[in-house]
């Protein structure tokens, strides 16, 4: 599957955005004021986005939550018609930009946008080409017992299985590992 530039920034982004989501209601949250909203756009050089308000932070929770529930839809059909939506919502207009020295891309949003509303358009469009693309089951959340962090399977054989194979993924390969040899000794 190609992947551009463009769209491998805006699944990043959306990755990152899903998991700044509090797993529970114990966990803090990933966004918890306008300056991490900020930080946030600048971190992932979001492009024409204004001042940062209230406002603003709370439109990009509630479009997190979206993009949560596309990541647990059940299948494409369910995916497709919850980008359908997001993307609809946000006014989606396409159209072609050269800017910060990036070659000709397309962006989804209109001009003078909202954050929440390029986020939805942007990180819509990338979603949308793993659907159309008929790879929506890219679309995970980590495998470990005590991590659920969302990321998109880029691998070629479709076989990651952790948000980060250095934590979580050595993490319960050291645990079984320790297990088969406490069960070897006994």
């Amino acid at each position: 599957m190609l992947i551009t530039h463009d769209t491998r920034c805006a699944l990043d982004t959306v990755v990152d955005l899903v998991n700044t989501a509090p797993e529970d209601d114990t966990a803090p949250d990933g966004l918890p004021d306008v300056a991490t909203l900020a930080d946030f756009v600048r971190n992932h050089e979001i492009s024409d986005v204004g001042v940062l308000s209230e406002f603003d932070l709370s439109a990009v929770r509630k479009i997190r939550g979206r993009f949560t529930s596309v990541f647990a839809a059940p299948d494409a059909r369910t995916a497709a018609s919850m980008i359908n939506e997001l993307v609809a919502a946000a006014g989606t207009t396409p159209r072609l930009t050269d800017h910060d020295g990036y070659d000709w891309h397309v962006h989804y949003f209109a001009p003078g946008a909202s954050v929440a509303d390029h986020l939805a358009a942007d990180c819509g469009m990338a979603l949308a080409f793993f659907v159309v693309a008929g790879e929506q089951e890219r679309l995970r959340r980590c495998e470990a017992p005590d991590c659920r962090r969302a990321f998109v399977d880029l691998s070629r054989n479709r076989s990651r299985r952790y948000c980060d194979s250095r934590t979580c993924g050595n993490r319960l390969h050291v645990a079984a590992y320790r297990a088969r040899r406490k069960e070897a000794a006994s």
